[in-house]
């Protein structure tokens, strides 16, 4: 059995920049025909589905706020139009609206609820319909379909000062886990990754400098990931490689999760 994604159609959302550019481009890379969504950046998500497509691949960029039912609609429609199908989801879009808890405006909350996790919910059910009404698709691998949600190490991990992120991945959980719970005997696979500290264009304050010598005090595997990290894992998730892997959680986090302050005993 092969690591192979051919035949195969994947919507990757918000894919304009970070982990899901990589995503959709390792995903394109193992054969698969992708969809990748952004919402206000057009420019790289363009770019990336015009290289691919030099490259003999199949890409499209579409449009689309993940928060906004219409758009997630459309979206999917946008996506099975093009290419005939949906065999892998991947949920990535997130953002942060980071404040004290005094000080968080309602905005704020549920600016970070309504893509974070409302946005997965929309987009989980999305493909769901998909593919229960598309049947059967010979070139999907051994699942009818596979759900791969985008989560956090905040999903186990508090972390004082981003109540709204956190609550956000908390949710993802008991999202993916229920709805594997639900749907698994359709063999339809759901599963989330969980990035740890990953560096990207938006955190490049965090990741650089002073700043990533304290952060790699909380990393026991001593370097801090980068966005192919999290992609390598979503393209296992969504291959046949893992075709036994469902309602799971996938930690890529060089040990974060370990509590490495803990180390002599705290």
């Amino acid at each position: 059995m092969q690591l192979s994604l051919n035949g195969q159609v994947a919507l990757i959302t918000g894919a304009s920049s970070g982990i899901g550019y990589g995503c959709a481009g390792t995903l394109a890379a193992a054969g698969a025909a992708v969809a990748i969504n952004y919402n206000r950046n057009a420019e790289p998500a363009v770019q990336l589905a015009q290289q691919i497509t030099a490259n003999g691949g199949q890409a499209i960029a579409l449009a689309g706020d993940v928060s906004q039912e219409s758009d997630v609609e459309r979206l999917f429609q946008q996506t099975v139009d093009r290419f005939g199908g949906l065999d892998i989801l991947v949920a990535n879009s997130g953002l942060q609206r980071d404040a004290a808890i005094a000080e968080m405006t309602l905005e704020q909350w549920n600016t970070v609820i309504d893509v974070n996790l409302t946005g997965q919910f929309l987009c989980a059910r999305a493909a769901v319909r998909q593919f229960r009404q598309q049947g059967e698709r010979p070139s999907a691998g051994r699942a009818r379909g596979k759900i791969i949600h985008m989560s956090s190490v905040h999903q186990l991990i508090p972390w004082a000062g981003h109540v709204n992120y956190a609550a956000s991945k908390g949710g993802i959980d008991l999202l993916m886990r229920s709805l594997a719970q639900e749907i698994g005997e359709e063999r339809i696979r759901v599963n989330a990754v969980a990035p740890g500290a990953i560096a990207t264009a938006i955190n490049v304050d965090a990741t650089q400098g002073d700043a990533a010598k304290a952060l790699l005090k909380l990393i026991p595997y001593g370097r801090i990931g980068e966005p192919q990290d999290i992609a390598n894992a979503v393209l296992w998730l969504a291959s046949d490689l893992s075709d036994y892997v469902h309602g799971t959680t996938l930690f890529v986090d060089g040990g974060m999760t370990l509590y490495p302050e803990f180390r002599g005993n705290g």
